[in-house]
């Protein structure tokens, strides 16, 4: 079982695509994706919640993990796999 994955992104965006690359390679299935180029409020929402304007921002479980850099990062020292099994 993995924790629910929450990603506000835009269609043409490729560190997206990379997010969520790296996070089906750790057994992700299904990532609940936000649109924000399509919704204005959910953009607003976004930068509200995590007090950054660019995508994606990520959330495993409740916790914000930041955007595909911090996510690499996270993966990198050894993090992301714990957060993943919730």
């Amino acid at each position: 079982m993995t924790a629910n994955v929450t990603m506000y992104s835009t269609l043409v965006c490729p560190y997206c695509v990379r997010a969520e690359r790296l996070l089906e390679s750790k057994g992700v299935t299904a990532i609940n994706k936000i649109r924000v180029d399509l919704d204005p409020a959910q953009r607003q929402l976004m930068m509200e919640k995590t007090g950054r304007r660019t995508v994606p921002q990520i959330y495993i479980g409740d916790t914000h993990v930041g955007g595909f850099d911090d996510l690499y990062a996270l993966d990198q020292a050894g993090g992301l796999d714990p957060l993943l099994k919730g």
